[in-house]
Formats: C-alpha cells, sequence, structure tokens
C-alpha cells in the first residue's frame, strides 16, 4: 500500500470512527470531523472519534491526528482524556460499547459484487 492509499484508508478509518461517535453522542458527523474547534459537545465527540480511531483500527498518534487534520498533541490529549475517564464505570462500559461496533466494521474494500 503505497503512502496516498494509507492516507486515503486512514480517512475512511477515521470518517467511520466519526460516525460511531456521531451515533453514540448525537452530534453529526460534519461537526465533529471539522477544522474548527466547534462546541464543547462537539469537541468531545471529536476526541471520542479519534480516541476510537487510535484504539479501534490501531492506527498511531501521528496516522490518527493526519486523518482528522489535527497536531499529533491534541490526538494525544484527546486519548488520555478518554482513558482518563475510563476509570468511570459507565463510562467505560459505554466506550467499549462503540469500540465494538467500529471493530465489528467490515474491512474497507466491498467485494466487487457487492460495489456493482
Amino acid at each position: 500500500m503505497d503512502l496516498s492509499e494509507r492516507r486515503a484508508a486512514d480517512a475512511a478509518a477515521a470518517q467511520l470512527a466519526a460516525g460511531v461517535a456521531a451515533y453514540g453522542l448525537g452530534i453529526s458527523e460534519s461537526e465533529i470531523l471539522d477544522r474548527r474547534r466547534g462546541s464543547t459537545a462537539a469537541a468531545f465527540a471529536r476526541q471520542v472519534a479519534m480516541y476510537l480511531c487510535h484504539v479501534g483500527f490501531e492506527l498511531s498518534l501521528a496516522r490518527v491526528a493526519m486523518a482528522f487534520e489535527r497536531d499529533r498533541s491534541t490526538v494525544a490529549h484527546a486519548c488520555h482524556a478518554i482513558e482518563d475517564r475510563r476509570e468511570e464505570m459507565q463510562f467505560d462500559l459505554w466506550i467499549s460499547a462503540l469500540e465494538a461496533m467500529l471493530r465489528k466494521a467490515p474491512a474497507p474494500g466491498a467485494p466487487r459484487e457487492l460495489a456493482q
């Protein structure tokens, strides 16, 4: 996989993680992926999406940062913030359910007969 293919795959992973976060939090996917910080709710949803992308797809912080068009330190902060909240039992159950949703997603590249 060349660099442009990897970046496209990472962007698709970020979009899927944003979709799962949007579903779980009732925030639009476009707000999560917006370049602006947005509301507090949108910023939190973006942190969740970045965390899910890092943990669910096992992407490095640098790759997640590139996919979300953010700085690596921003992604690191988001992941630490979400990880710290996992000590809360209800939050841990909730984020675990979102991770499970993400991990059950089919691998990119539908079989040719489905794509037609």
